[in-house]
């Protein structure tokens, strides 16, 4: 039995929609002849063989070997190379029902299809030259994307404004790279300039280097502000037991997620749900409460909680104190019907270079003092200190605002990480890309530093032609079947 590959040339199928009951679905097929396969289970085989690229044929599907009608479609056909994959493609367009679907994908198989692996469609497009991987994983993108900032992004990739800064950066290195191969071409008298000075020692074109060392800088910069709105901004609600974290993490969440009661410590473990905040995901997480703690909670808590509480409440303490320190934002609740506490001071004191916001809980019985005021250290992106937003998690009072300012919170951060770069700009979207940005980076930052160091050019250059190579890797001009296959597998299958 044939095994089926990435590489063969198999005329494959798959369901291109999400299964289930709808109203229409789309199986798409692709491959040499797909467009006769298809024909030889539609009712009307001759119109079907002779259809046009980017024309639609009304038919039925029929079973071939009893003629019996499975279902009317159209079907429509694209004809190599102006197809997504290059090759003939025909897409069937059919009811959604999942009988319906299983049915045709039956037939299609007798016809001499096989069902497609996952990622094979854009597998097949990349391989022709219709993609780039950019935009091949820019399509995943789209398809995961949670907000409109998140498919805003992902569609600059899919237009090809990455893999457009990422090949003129590669240029410009290997302009670079071909600079120091033509002076370690000549001979060392060659070398000699008219002042005598040895010139071996020397980076040709280091100005158009530090521009490459600059550009990379830029686009690796530009990682954390992508993930903001394709992963979302991790948000931790904080504070002492009691102080009403569930019920406000049920509020903006709009459902009963966490358990809330009267008795401290229900919560024995982070609970995490997104929520949409100005077109910006937030991974809002309901934290252990924190208490007894002594000074310096945030650096010895790990060792403090130990032997203070039974152990599933000591191990929620120690987890939720490691998800506060890699948080984008801390919301601190405190119980405004015990105001601030000195566990609530020390605390706050101890996140200075975390992005805290302070909530006053309980607002509709218990009003915030106009003297009850964070310490000084508890600054916001603005670097401004605040008194702490009074809320209510039982009526919603002051949630609006609250929403507000989380958004102003990380539209600020998102702003200072991109400052100065152009507003059409697109970043990495994948850890792969950020990783293989990174490596072109390191080897470029390696080379410069040997040439300051009047190092010979034949240990800079194998830096500049790594650095190449690893953008090569991002657009796919540089590519491991492997590796391919492996990022691949890891689409919907029918993409």
């Amino acid at each position: 039995m044939k095994i089926p590959s990435y590489g063969d040339r198999d005329p494959i199928a798959a369901l291109a929609t999400a299964p289930g009951q709808s109203a229409l679905a789309v199986i798409r097929t692709s491959g040499e002849s797909s467009v006769e396969l298809a024909a030889a289970v539609f009712s009307r085989p001759a119109l079907l063989k002779k259809a046009q690229g980017n024309t639609i044929v009304h038919g039925w599907i029929k079973d071939p070997l009893t003629q019996k009608k499975i279902d009317e479609v159209v079907v429509s056909v694209f004809r190599s190379p102006k197809s997504f994959t290059g090759e003939d493609c025909a897409e069937i367009t059919c009811h959604g029902g999942s009988a319906a679907v299983k049915a045709i994908i039956a037939v299609l198989k007798q016809a001499g299809f096989r069902e497609a692996l996952p990622g094979e469609f854009s597998f097949r497009s990349f391989m022709y030259g219709k993609s780039d991987l950019t935009r091949a994983e820019s399509v995943m993108e789209l398809v995961s994307a949670k907000t409109g900032r998140a498919r805003e992004q992902a569609v600059k990739r899919l237009s090809g404004v990455l893999s457009g800064e990422v090949t003129e950066i590669k240029n410009m290195l290997v302009q670079v790279l071909a600079g120091c191969e033509i002076f370690l071409d000549y001979s060392e008298d060659e070398l000699t300039t008219s002042a005598g000075e040895e010139s071996a020692g020397r980076l040709p074109d280091k100005n158009l280097a530090e521009s490459v060392l600059g550009r990379l800088k830029y686009l690796s910069q530009l990682w954390r502000h992508e993930r903001i709105y394709a992963e979302g901004a991790l948000a931790v609600i904080a504070g002492r037991p009691n102080a009403g974290k569930s019920s406000l993490f049920n509020y903006l969440l709009r459902e009963d997620r966490s358990i809330v009661t009267d008795v401290p410590g229900t919560t024995r473990d982070w609970i995490e749900a997104v929520i949409s905040v100005d077109d910006i995901p937030l991974r809002l997480a309901d934290t252990a409460g924190l208490r007894n703690l002594e000074a310096g909670a945030m650096d010895h808590a790990m060792d403090q909680c130990g032997g203070k509480f039974d152990e599933p409440e000591a191990i929620g303490i120690r987890r939720s104190i490691e998800l506060v320190k890699n948080a984008d934002l801390v919301l601190y609740v405190i119980d405004g019907t015990a105001g601030i506490t000195a566990e609530d001071t020390e605390f706050i004191d101890s996140c200075a270079g975390v992005p805290l916001l302070v909530l006053w809980n309980k607002a509709d019985i218990a009003k915030p003092p106009a003297s009850q005021q964070p310490p000084a250290s508890q600054q916001l992106t603005a670097g401004q200190p605040m008194q702490p937003l009074a809320v209510s998690a039982k009526t919603g009072e002051g949630i609006p605002l609250l929403l507000d300012t989380i958004a102003g919170i990380l539209e600020k951060q998102a702003a200072a990480e991109t400052e100065g770069f152009p507003g059409n700009a697109a970043g990495p979207g994948t850890i792969r890309q950020k990783e293989l940005i990174d490596a072109a980076l390191s080897n470029t930052e390696e080379a410069l530093a040997l040439s300051d160091r009047g190092e010979p050019l034949d240990l800079i250059a194998p830096l500049f032609r790594n650095a190449a190579d690893a953008l090569g890797e991002i657009t796919g001009e540089v590519s491991n079947d492997e590796i391919l296959e492996t990022m691949f597998s890891r689409f919907c299958v029918g993409k």
